[in-house]
């Protein structure tokens, strides 16, 4: 293990330090071999070091790698046209992109464009549970006091709701001064949680009566991870307001907002800007990343495998419940030794990781193999029976 004396403990200590990667599988500084069921919390969509990638990445640094946004790239545009043309083709509008580096980073300009767009309102609603960032504004739009907890006081003008409330939201909404809500279609960090059916469809219904941009994060959920190319296809929304990252360069650090149209003309030059967002380097990442999930219909391989997936977490004894949809899978379990059960399943060669006590989050790549869905499930359900009596 490296000496880490000189980073800042902002994170526990690892147990183990990868160095190394292939598709679904790590390997560690001793050589070792793990099967990646967490895909660095789904960012490495289409597996570690996919040629795809890996040639993109190389030609354009040896070309090109930064100039800021006082001038042109090549690469951005085509990067955005391709977002605009899959949010486009699942809900029927246009939009433009605005490039950070991070979910969080996408989110501070939804939050900004949606006070922008709503002059006289400025609170941003968000739900109890959900996760949109660590950045103080993002950290306020987060419904977990727990984390906020140490940073206060928050900056002003971040309401949340329970999620899942229609009466909860409706209610705020019709008091007023509220510019937009933000909300995850399936609550990732939150635990996994997907909202009851009908709730998401009304709640935008509501921020349409009452003057609120309708802003959805799809920053874990977003590019085919559950199913469909964005989590809100699931049940027909169209979201003024598209947040996305992670898996959006497979492992490079790219953000995108995007916006429709005449909402994202409220903003002029100035208003917004990141140093390096939308420079060429990860923009020739997240092109070839969005060309191959094209592809190879990315949405597909993560319904095919998260059916698979399911089926075989579904029976097992210690199982209460397998939430989420493709390959985004909340695995709930009788007792509260989820943490348990990840490092030892880590030992044993199994990446995960505990988003609740009782939960176990699983994120594999797209492209996981039916083998390898055999060997994750054989070593967790032999560490289950361990830990959990019944």
């Amino acid at each position: 293990m490296r000496d880490r004396s000189h980073l800042m403990h902002t994170y526990a200590e690892p147990t183990v330090t990868f160095v190394s990667g292939s598709g679904t599988i790590l390997r560690d500084d001793a050589g070792r071999e793990y099967l990646d069921f967490l895909s660095g919390i789904a960012v490495t969509s289409l597996g570690h070091a996919r040629a795809e990638i890996q040639e993109a990445v190389a030609n354009q640094a040896a070309t090109l790698l930064h100039v800021s946004n006082l001038f042109g790239n090549d690469v951005g545009p085509d990067v955005a046209d391709l977002i605009d043309q899959l949010i486009a083709q699942a809900q029927g509008r246009h939009g433009r992109v605005f490039f950070g580096n991070s979910g969080a980073e996408a989110n501070e300009c939804a939050l900004k464009l949606a006070r922008k767009a709503r002059p006289g309102a400025y609170v941003v609603v968000s739900a109890l549970d959900s996760f949109h960032g660590r950045t103080l504004a993002t950290l306020a739009a987060t419904g977990q006091p727990s984390k906020q907890a140490a940073f206060q006081p928050m900056p002003q003008g971040f309401e949340q709701v329970a999620f899942g409330d229609l009466n909860a939201i409706t209610d705020r909404l019709s008091r007023g001064g509220v510019a937009g809500v933000l909300v995850e279609c399936i609550q990732a960090e939150g635990g996994i949680n997907v909202p009851p059916t009908g709730y998401l469809p009304a709640l935008q219904a509501a921020c349409r009566e009452y003057g609120a941009l309708f802003m959805v994060d799809e920053v874990q959920t977003g590019l085919g991870r559950t199913g469909q190319w964005f989590s809100f296809e699931h049940e027909g929304l169209t979201p003024d307001v598209v947040t996305l990252a992670k898996s959006l360069g497979n492992g490079a650090p790219v953000g995108a907002c995007w916006a429709v149209e005449e909402i994202a003309d409220f903003f002029e030059p100035g208003d917004h800007g990141s140093t390096y967002g939308g420079q060429p380097l990860a923009m020739a990442a997240a092109r070839a990343t969005l060309t191959t999930m094209l592809a190879i219909d990315a949405p597909s391989l993560a319904t095919n495998a998260g059916a698979r997936v399911r089926a075989a977490l579904e029976v097992l004894p210690q199982v209460i419940e397998v939430r989420g949809r493709g390959l985004l899978i909340g695995i709930a379990l009788h007792e509260p030794v989820a943490g348990a059960v990840v490092a030892t399943c880590l030992r044993r060669g199994l990446v995960m990781n505990a988003v609740k006590a009782d939960t176990i989050r699983m994120t594999p790549p797209l492209t996981v193999s039916d083998q390898e869905i055999e060997q994750a499930i054989a070593i967790l359900t032999a560490v289950l029976a361990e830990e959990i009596l019944l």
